[in-house]
């Protein structure tokens, strides 16, 4: 009751109000985008190749991430990603390159001009990636599918083809990254991260209706598994809530200074959130397409015969023990490469010390940063096998029930999909929240109060 009172709170708020219509409204402008078909694309030769590919979950993973476009080769296939990518490779090389790191210190001056480069990067993403996607849908062969004899996708296949799929999809992309910023200016929450959760969830009525045909209408499992599938996936819900929100409280002390008039305060004592998911999605949004396309090029390799063809066909296999183990070592790698190249103990610790901050029972300067150091090292270890734990949920799923459940379904029981919604849910509930108390309203819950991805 607590739920639904704070979301009838939250249109009581005239203000609060308009930021749910407007980001309604954009993300309503995102759906249509997904929508509008490529032109020159034969539909009878597409509705062929989605078939052969369905198989793929790679395909349906690329698929649920473009909300269905990538199924209905819409002019919005490539959607917020190359964003999103850009963004990534600018802040792994922030890191890295002095200059990006220098702009990165300079404060918003400095993070407006990262945003332009990010933006232009973006732009290069766009082109390339729209390219190579007009270049394979007029050679369907090179991934591996075929078609009926004198049957193309593309009816007019061309330079000209491929300069209007890139304007094409390069423009939507744009103007989709426009409304992430105008959501994020003007709406709730995190624009980009909004976009990826409802091209996430536009698919999940789909899951709905393949559960219902495979538990009513061909009655391929009896009800108690129908039960028994809806208790696990309420386990995993909680257990990704809890990987989102933990974090490890360090306590801070800040010690007694002087402020105007020669006053002066005492003691404080309060803490640094260090999250135990402080990577996010990012181990496998890396891990994912790299272990698949490793197994599509050597699958090239191969030629379809030949021991190479049979390991790229193990590697390929969600099920198969090469297949989990080498994406779980993956994803355990991207989890502590990102807490190295983002997190920074000795930036931290200096910080602290021009502050007048320090950690009880630890020695300002190095011994602080060697002692944040540990600690972070200790809880990435938990975070990373939370992660994993979560990332092969669905492959086990997915290959060990028998029948087995479709790909569709058991990509909601964990893995980024999972992670997205779950994370982007608590962040834009916090947000509202925090508004309904200024206002002297309840929140969502009838005890506490939300807390987002940051832990606080």
């Amino acid at each position: 009751m607590s739920m639904m009172k704070g979301f009838s709170n939250a249109f009581r708020i005239p203000e609060l109000r308009k930021k749910i219509l407007v980001t309604l409204g954009l993300v309503f402008v995102c759906r249509l985008i997904a929508q509008i078909p490529t032109p020159g694309v034969d539909w009878t030769a597409l509705a062929e190749v989605v078939r052969q590919a369905a198989s793929n979950n790679m395909f349906s993973w690329f698929d649920t991430f473009t909300g269905g476009a990538l199924g209905q080769c819409s002019v919005g296939f490539l959607s917020i990603w190359p964003y999103i990518s850009a963004q990534i490779v600018i802040q792994l090389l922030s890191s890295i390159v002095p200059s990006l790191e220098k702009l990165k210190k300079e404060g918003e001056n400095g993070r407006q001009q990262l945003a332009q480069i990010t933006r232009y990067l973006t732009i290069v993403l766009c082109v390339v990636q729209a390219w190579g996607i007009a270049t394979a849908l007029s050679h369907p062969a090179a991934l591996g599918l075929s078609l009926p004899a004198g049957k193309s996708i593309v009816v007019n296949p061309g330079l000209g083809f491929n300069l209007m799929t890139v304007i094409g999809m390069t423009t939507a992309s744009l103007f989709v990254m426009w409304i992430a910023d105008q959501i994020t200016t003007f709406g709730i929450g995190n624009g980009a991260s909004l976009i990826i959760m409802i091209n996430i969830t536009s698919r999940f009525p789909h899951a709905l209706l393949d559960a219902y045909r495979r538990y009513f209408v061909d009655k391929l499992a009896n009800y108690t598994g129908l039960g028994i599938l809806i208790l696990f996936f309420l386990l995993v819900v909680m257990f990704t809530v809890m990987l989102v929100q933990g974090v490890r409280k360090v306590t801070i002390h800040s010690t007694r200074r002087s402020i105007g008039g020669g006053n002066t305060f005492g003691m404080r004592q309060t803490f640094m959130p260090l999250k135990v998911n402080y990577t996010g999605v990012m181990p496998i949004i890396f891990a994912q397409p790299i272990i698949q396309i490793a197994g599509w090029a050597l699958k090239l390799v191969g030629r379809g015969e030949g021991r190479i063809h049979d390991f790229a066909q193990l590697l390929a296999s969600e099920t198969s023990w090469l297949h989990i183990s080498v994406y779980s070592a993956l994803i355990v790698f991207f989890t502590f490469f990102w807490v190295a190249t983002q997190f920074n103990a000795v930036d931290i610790s200096d910080n602290l010390k021009k502050d007048g901050s320090y950690i009880p029972g630890i020695r300002p300067g190095l011994a602080t940063a060697e002692y944040l150091d540990d600690v972070m090292t200790k809880i990435t270890l938990i975070g990373a096998l939370g992660l994993l734990a979560l990332a092969i949920i669905p492959s086990l799923i997915y290959g060990w029930s028998t029948p087995p459940i479709p790909w569709s379904i058991a990509s909601f029981f964990g893995g980024t999909s999972l992670l997205i919604v779950v994370g982007v849910a608590l962040d834009t509930l916090r947000i509202m929240e925090s508004h309904l108390l200024v206002r002297k309203y309840d929140g969502f819950l009838s005890h506490g109060s939300l807390r987002g991805r940051n832990g606080v």
